[in-house]
């Protein structure tokens, strides 16, 4: 696996075709409520494999291999961490979130607080896989409550695969009206819509 190192927007870091450019066009007509977006690679291959067998087949021990990959992050400015919720009925299915322990290795190996009750999902949405943008911004919309202190922080938001970012702008609204002074997410994977 591969660290993507090729061009992309400086905003929700979706790859784009072209060094020259520095931001999306979606960026530049609507931007995103988080700060900036970075991730690890692009979920195909290898990559999209291990991120299943984690999320899907349970292997939770992946946390730690997984989170060994977002080490080239900088996490110097970032205050705490904040994993992407399930809502109670998806954790119950799944028996865990995977984006939780992702945060939860990432957070021990960074030394940085992972603040764990801070943003809760209260409402169970169909999953977003399949879904266009706009219908992924529409099931999201008004999902998710920052209950938690998060006011002057600086937050960083963590889940494993990222594609039109319309979770974790979700999240982000609802942590900026919390108080927190700003929200980057990281991800292992960016995928992009067909």
């Amino acid at each position: 696996m591969q660290h993507y190192a090729g061009p992309l927007c400086s905003i929700c870091g979706i790859p784009l075709v072209s060094s020259l450019a520095d931001r999306c066009g979606n960026c530049l007509k609507n931007s995103p409520l988080f700060r900036r977006a970075s991730f690890f690679g692009l979920y195909d291959a290898t990559l999209a494999s291990a991120i299943h067998h984690y999320k899907f087949l349970g292997i939770r021990r992946l946390s730690k291999s997984l989170a060994d990959l977002l080490m080239f992050y900088d996490t110097s400015a970032i205050d705490a961490l904040i994993s992407v919720p399930l809502s109670h009925r998806s954790l119950k299915e799944r028996g865990f979130n995977q984006a939780l322990l992702l945060a939860a290795a990432f957070a021990r190996k960074k030394r940085l607080p992972l603040i764990i009750d801070a943003l809760r999902k209260v409402v169970d949405t169909p999953p977003q896989v399949g879904l266009s943008a706009k219908e992924r911004a529409a099931n999201v919309k008004n999902v998710f409550v920052c209950t938690g202190k998060v006011s002057g922080m600086n937050i960083l938001l963590i889940d494993d695969v990222m594609t039109t970012g319309a979770t974790v702008n979700a999240c982000a609204r609802e942590l900026r009206k919390a108080g927190a002074q700003n929200v980057s997410v990281l991800t292992l994977a960016r995928a992009v819509l067909p």
